[in-house]
């Protein structure tokens, strides 16, 4: 009897611990649609997981974008360098990354990690898409991993990191379930086709897609 007491214990906890998770996540993506909520500081340990190494590591997302040594990389809400990092060694000395975040303490703990693996080649920004802090024609590859949902102006955003990528570079946008901010393929296609993107390719897995879009090249 004890044995049954103690299992029926566990499953009701774990319910319980379900419930309240759908319950968060449900709240959180209905505030999120009123207001830009970005993803705390204090919650950067989830981002870093197996769950989300398997739908979004960092390897896996340069390798679809194509990132090569010498490249000039942006990567908006960079969060911890999950990404930067990684990104700034693929490019090598020759090439550069800039980390933008609209949270000073995420891009601290860029330039711990900086430090602590030795990398030089990334410059940080404290600004958030969209607000004008881009250099135009300057970047071969941009990044937004589970970020577009969290930009208040999506829009405003695109258009500037369309106009910082050269003529025929690439912005690869990916989406991971159950991030509350999650934002579906067709809304991300209509929006990047408004401002001039063309999709280049997407990969598909189950609860996650990366999208590739690419920057025509001028007449």
């Amino acid at each position: 009897m004890s044995m049954i007491s103690s299992w029926y214990g566990i499953f009701v906890t774990l319910v319980l611990l379900s419930s309240l998770l759908v319950a968060w996540i449900i709240i959180w993506r209905y505030a999120v649609r009123r207001r830009a909520l970005p993803c705390p500081e204090w919650l950067t340990p989830l981002l870093e997981n197996p769950y989300m190494e398997y739908f979004a590591g960092s390897s896996l997302l340069l390798d679809r974008a194509g990132v090569q040594r010498g490249m000039n990389v942006l990567d908006v809400g960079c969060g911890p360098g999950r990404l930067a990092i990684p990104a700034a060694k693929r490019v090598g000395p020759s090439g550069r990354v800039l980390a933008m975040d609209v949270q000073q303490n995420m891009l601290r703990r860029v330039e711990e990690r900086m430090r602590k693996h030795g990398v030089t080649n990334i410059r940080l920004v404290h600004a958030g898409a969209g607000e004008g802090s881009l250099e135009q024609q300057a970047f071969d590859r941009a990044f937004l991993v589970t970020v577009l949902g969290e930009i208040p102006s999506r829009a405003e955003a695109l258009r500037e990191i369309h106009a910082a990528l050269k003529d025929g570079g690439i912005l690869s946008i990916t989406e991971v379930l159950p991030d509350p901010h999650y934002q579906r393929q067709a809304s991300v296609r209509a929006l990047a086709g408004g401002i001039g993107f063309a999709v280049d390719e997407v990969f598909e897995m189950f609860l996650a897609y990366t999208m590739n879009l690419r920057k025509g090249s001028a007449a």
